[in-house]
């Protein structure tokens, strides 16, 4: 005699690792702005020009969580990519998605050069700088890779309206100046020589992409905010990343200018000195005119219901770029306005990581984050007025 089994005994409820997959599907790259953010806020307060008991033990364990946080990450999206292949190429040929790959690059990055600037405390310099080495080659490498695939796929694949354009599309041509800030803290690690020369030109080269790049972007998202009017209200927030490749361009010549002494010949060190702050100041300037700008749309849009979404994370790896601009500027110019500016900026960047943190922890315990999007038509633009 045979028994049926009743079909609720064959009902098998799904396992942790089942719910982990399941979950995973709507995760984007964009999430790594997340890891950006907190990264930047551990290594842009190791410069600061006060000093404060206890503040880089702290700053240590903010590097620690972000090294977490990108381990998780790294691990999830593996998740996406082997069990949602559909949803993932989807990303790839979404023009709104497609350009935060580029967050990928610069939170390899990010999370690298913090290793050497705070970690070390806890790791060792030797693993410190093994840990850079390696998330600053993978980090260059995809930056590189997205700098050309992503501007690639928006021409030949994408279909992009004049009215489409956002200040996302700077991610992908922005990841190279993350390079170039960061490089030159390896620079001493490499032995003299040519390796040395190598790597600070090559982190100027990738200045120079980076910078051309932004210039042929930028026009076109003005443009696009003055002909069509405010981005939509979730998309408010990314106007800060445009501060991204001002406040790391600063930086980058900053730290090229302090690594090029005894690597380059007299003349082009000193060149590179000059050039730091006669670049320096007026791109920061330009930087808190757009920081005044961007502010101003940003309360507009928070009183017409501005709600928080993942977009809030552009508050913080910007302004902590904007910080290690000022700091660099006032170590090489002296003048206690940027050291102020620094402070001011710094304040603004933990207030904005705070908020955006602890927002995205209850957003993903409601399970809001990780859902489905909302179709293309509840995305309207916020009305001008």
């Amino acid at each position: 005699m045979v028994t049926v089994a009743h079909p609720r005994a064959l009902a098998v409820t799904p396992g942790p690792l089942f719910r982990l997959r399941t979950g995973v599907r709507y995760l984007g790259p964009n999430w790594y702005a997340s890891v950006m953010g907190t990264a930047i806020v551990a290594t842009a307060g190791a410069g600061l020009p006060v000093s404060v008991p206890g503040l880089r033990t702290v700053l240590t364990g903010v590097w620690a969580l972000s090294l977490l946080m990108l381990l998780a990450l790294l691990t999830a999206r593996a998740l996406h990519w082997a069990h949602h292949r559909d949803q993932a190429r989807a990303h790839l040929l979404d023009p709104a998605m497609a350009p935060f790959y580029g967050c990928l690059a610069m939170a390899l990055l990010a999370v690298g050069g913090g290793s050497l600037v705070v970690g070390r405390d806890w790791i060792g310099e030797r693993a410190a700088v093994a840990l850079d080495m390696v998330l600053f080659g993978a980090g260059t490498a995809i930056g590189l890779a997205a700098a050309v695939a992503i501007p690639y796929l928006m021409v030949a694949r994408h279909r992009i309206e004049p009215g489409q354009a956002t200040p996302v599309w700077l991610l992908p041509v922005v990841a190279p100046m993350v390079s170039a800030a960061l490089g030159p803290l390896l620079v001493p690690y490499l032995p003299a020589g040519q390796p040395r020369e190598t790597l600070l030109l090559a982190c100027f080269a990738l200045f120079g992409l980076s910078l051309l790049a932004t210039l042929v972007m930028l026009p076109v998202i003005f443009a696009r905010l003055v002909t069509a009017g405010p981005l939509p209200l979730a998309l408010t927030p990314t106007l800060f990343l445009v501060l991204g490749p001002l406040g790391q361009s600063t930086t980058a010549v900053q730290k090229i200018a302090d690594a090029a002494p005894g690597v380059v010949p007299g003349p082009y060190a000193q060149g590179f000195s000059v050039f730091a702050v006669l670049y320096g100041i007026p791109v920061m300037g330009f930087a808190l005119l757009w920081l005044a700008l961007a502010a101003a749309l940003v309360l507009r849009a928070r009183r017409r219901g501005m709600r928080f979404a993942m977009t809030w994370w552009a508050f913080t790896f910007p302004v902590g770029t904007c910080v290690t601009g000022a700091e660099a500027l006032g170590a090489h110019t002296g003048l206690a306005f940027y050291d102020a500016l620094a402070v001011a900026l710094y304040a603004a960047l933990v207030a904005a990581w705070a908020v955006a943190a602890v927002q995205t922890v209850r957003g993903l315990a409601a399970g809001r984050l990780l859902s489905a999007p909302p179709p293309p038509s509840a995305q309207v633009a916020a009305p001008r007025g």
